[in-house]
């Protein structure tokens, strides 16, 4: 018989700070035995979607931008946020076709995961585009500097087994897209 897990009572919450792109919240909780943390901290972010694309000659579809936090370029899928009232798939089309000129192809949503539940609230909802076309050039935003990258599918499950993909929300996906695409 499984051992049943209680959830925490939330006693008070109060944020830290509330920005665009960082939202930090304290609760006072109280764990199902009675005793208190009087300080779990809590990180908010809206839902986020990345898209593992493939073209109609079976290329994948890459991006390539500096990432401040790790002060390094990164090979990546392309991803962003998931605007307030957007349905994810059509968030996920809407930033395919801004960060690198592709559209179209059969999509479907390969899995939705957590960046880290303990202390994160939103989550990532995976998809996968197959046969996309290039029907126009970027449309970036102010701040995103992005390179367009057409890769064999080799080379990306290269970059994942030589631990190149940094990005663990990234890679997820990508593994299982090639387990399930052996």
């Amino acid at each position: 018989m499984a051992k049943e897990i209680k959830k925490w009572t939330t006693l008070e919450s109060r944020y830290i700070i509330q920005r665009p792109w960082l939202t930090a919240r304290v609760d006072k909780v109280q764990l199902p035995d009675g005793r208190i943390n009087p300080e779990h901290y809590v990180l908010e972010y809206p839902k986020w979607v990345n898209i593992i694309a493939t073209t109609t000659d079976g290329q994948m579809v890459m991006i390539r931008q500096y990432r401040h936090g790790y002060d390094e370029v990164l090979v990546e899928l392309c991803a962003g946020v998931v605007e307030e009232g957007e349905a994810p798939v059509e968030a996920a089309k809407r930033e395919l076709r801004a960060e690198t000129g592709y559209a179209g192809g059969q999509w479907r949503e390969e899995m939705t995961i957590g960046q880290n539940p303990s202390i994160s609230d939103n989550v990532t909802h995976c998809f996968v585009a197959e046969g996309v076309k290039k029907v126009a050039g970027q449309s970036l935003d102010e701040s995103e500097d992005i390179e367009v990258l057409l890769m064999s599918k080799d080379e990306v499950l290269n970059m994942l087994i030589n631990d190149e993909q940094k990005q663990a929300l990234m890679a997820a996906p990508l593994w299982r897209y090639f387990y399930e695409n052996k």
